[in-house]
């Protein structure tokens, strides 16, 4: 692993703009330049993720020594492989730059076992989770755990009522959207998943917190990973599964 952010050289090919954002963004000390990067190759498009500068520059970046140079740089190439295998509705991003996801991915795991904050725990583990291409939700998943929060719709087929799943400081419980935070709300419990019935991506997560010593996270995702009620219909569900449907 380095210990400094690497710089491009000055004879690298590729648009001036991306360039210099790129080397911006490898000082470690330009939030300014992440965001940018963000706004200009994943929201608006006016910068070309395939360009040969992008996911081999996010690699090295990835493999320094400073979080706030190698979090940026995973969170940013997940997201754009998520983005380019949806949008092409192929892996053709992925297959050309396979070497570079890799490293990439090697980065996020050695770094999210040493990552104590919740919250960045948690952006590594989208990051893990887009650098693999699985599955196309984890953004979703993982915002809600930060956020303590899902916005969901029921999953009845009249779509009965708007949702609010609540798992966190203010309790763990679902109430629709116009009561969700009223002291005299109708709210209904949510009831955990099992730590060991956990199957598939629910237990490999829970299993990965407990190992990088994340208590609080792998707690939240048995209920994240269990299930919930409808207050309107009385419908019980999937919390995961209903995610997942709002995100396709």
């Amino acid at each position: 692993m380095t210990t400094s952010p690497p710089l491009l050289r000055a004879d690298d090919a590729g648009p001036d703009r991306l360039k210099a954002l790129l080397q911006r963004a490898a000082t470690g000390r330009d939030g300014q330049a992440w965001s940018d990067l963000w706004t200009e190759l994943y929201h608006n498009g006016s910068l070309d993720p395939a360009h040969p500068l992008v996911l081999p520059t996010l690699a090295d970046l990835a493999e320094t020594d400073e979080a706030d140079t190698a979090a940026p740089a995973l969170h940013l190439a997940g997201a754009l492989l998520v983005q380019a295998d949806q949008q092409h509705e192929t892996r053709t991003l992925r297959h050309q730059y396979a070497p570079h996801v890799a490293r990439l991915l090697d980065a996020a795991n050695r770094r999210r076992q040493v990552t104590t904050d919740r919250n960045d725990y948690c952006h590594l583990l989208e990051a893990i989770l887009n650098l693999e291409g699985d599955i196309h939700w984890a953004e979703a998943l993982f915002w809600g755990l930060i956020s303590e929060e899902y916005e969901l719709d029921c999953p009845d087929p009249d779509g009965c009522a708007t949702l609010w799943v609540v798992l966190g400081e203010r309790g763990h419980f679902t109430s629709t959207e116009d009561h969700a935070h009223a002291d005299d709300a109708d709210t209904f419990p949510l009831h955990p998943a099992d730590p060991h019935t956990l199957r598939g991506l629910g237990r490999r997560l829970h299993d990965l917190a407990l190992t990088d010593a994340h208590e609080d996270i792998a707690r939240a995702l048995t209920h994240a990973f269990g299930q919930a009620t409808c207050p309107e219909c009385r419908q019980p569900f999937s919390i995961a599964a209903q995610i997942a449907t709002a995100s396709s």
